[in-house]
């Protein structure tokens, strides 16, 4: 496929993006504001000899792709925040099984029916803590169209490469807004695969502790025997009771995480030396940042931006750097307020830190932000 520009929704660039990477099987449930991607995949995957099933619920579409990881594919859903609650048990199934697949989650304002054409930022705690336990998360978030495209290719890459569900959280107007993007040549595309076992089938255990803290996967019917479950387990696969060794797998799941922050950590800035204003976002709002920042600047105000990719691990220690050499941090959210409390964790004092929160399913304006940066000058 050669390199072409084309128009698209963000929701059509996941489609796109889950091609692209290798992406086989998709279980689902049609849901506004992600229902295109359901849509798309089922015209797109079988004309690379994928699979697509429409589920009777969200749960079952969760617990479906897991069985589809188990088996060799690489798997996807998409819903929304209803459909997005519905997932979490089973996301915590994958977590334990080190079962790969992506989870995409188009925010509508919530709780409940809420307003489901509407734009919302109201699930990023879910995403990091939706599931019950202590657990790692991967969460990318696109800014735009060409990002919901490389972030669905990347999701891919994360999840196979580190045996985790990784979550993909775009907002209502990522997901339906049109853009010109380019699309690559997929085949000179960077694609990640699991990493399979090396031992014969005698020898091998499905959760060894390997160097690198991630075991190797097989498919199920290749010959190897390999029990999942969603029970602290040992080595061999099979359910262990409570003590040390308990919580080591627990401390390997986080640690394969925590070890390859510089890896899984995606971010852009914009910020000069003498910045002593920098605002913060994710998401659509990045949009809005970028242009206030703009205006800001030319109205002689040392400000700069910085847009989080990664929103789950969060950058710490990026943020504690930015907090140790700027007055104000700013962020804006489509909500009450979620990721600015990690902001204010990871400032211990050192600067102001100032949100900027609409709920009311509308988008928060250029003119907005630029009026808050002006208030904190």
């Amino acid at each position: 496929m050669a390199k072409r520009t084309v128009l698209l929704q963000g929701d059509e660039a996941v489609v796109e993006g889950v091609i692209a990477a290798g992406g086989r099987f998709f279980a689902g449930y049609p849901i506004t504001p992600a229902s295109e991607i359901a849509e798309g995949l089922a015209r797109r995957l079988p004309e690379v000899g994928g699979k697509f099933i429409q589920m009777e619920d969200e749960i079952a579409g969760m617990a479906c792709i897991i069985g589809a990881s188990l088996c060799g594919l690489k798997a996807v859903t998409a819903t929304s925040g209803p459909g997005f609650s519905l997932k979490q048990e089973n996301l915590g199934l994958a977590i334990m099984v080190e079962a790969p697949c992506v989870i995409v989650n188009v925010q509508r304002v919530g709780p409940s029916t809420g307003l489901p054409t509407s734009p919302s930022q109201g699930d990023m705690m879910q995403a990091r803590w939706g599931t019950h336990g202590d657990h790692p998360s991967i969460t990318l978030v696109p800014s735009s169209v060409q990002e919901s495209f490389s972030l669905t290719v990347q999701a891919f890459n994360l999840a196979e490469k580190y045996r985790i569900p990784v979550i993909l959280m775009l907002d209502e107007i990522v997901g339906h807004m049109r853009e010109k993007i380019e699309l690559p040549d997929y085949d000179q595309l960077e694609v990640v695969n699991r990493k399979k076992p090396a031992r014969p089938h005698e020898d091998f255990y499905p959760y060894p502790e390997t160097e690198d803290l991630i075991p190797p996967m097989p498919d199920y019917g290749s010959g190897y025997r390999y029990h999942t479950t969603g029970l602290y387990h040992d080595k061999t696969g099979f359910p262990m009771g409570p003590g040390p060794a308990a919580s080591r797998l627990l401390d390997r799941l986080m640690e394969k995480i925590e070890k390859n922050l510089a890896d899984i950590i995606l971010y852009d800035q914009d910020i000069s030396a003498d910045d002593q204003i920098v605002v913060v976002a994710y998401g659509s709002t990045v949009r809005s940042v970028i242009r206030a920042v703009k205006e800001a600047r030319q109205q002689g105000i040392k400000a700069g931006w910085l847009n989080l990719k990664t929103v789950w691990p969060f950058p710490d220690q990026l943020i504690k750097d930015l907090a140790a050499r700027v007055n104000t941090l700013i962020m804006p959210e489509l909500n009450r307020g979620q990721i600015i409390g990690e902001l204010e964790r990871n400032s211990c004092g050192k600067c102001r830190v100032i949100g900027v929160n609409k709920y009311d399913g509308t988008l928060i304006k250029p003119e907005e932000i630029l009026a808050r940066i002006k208030e904190v000058v």
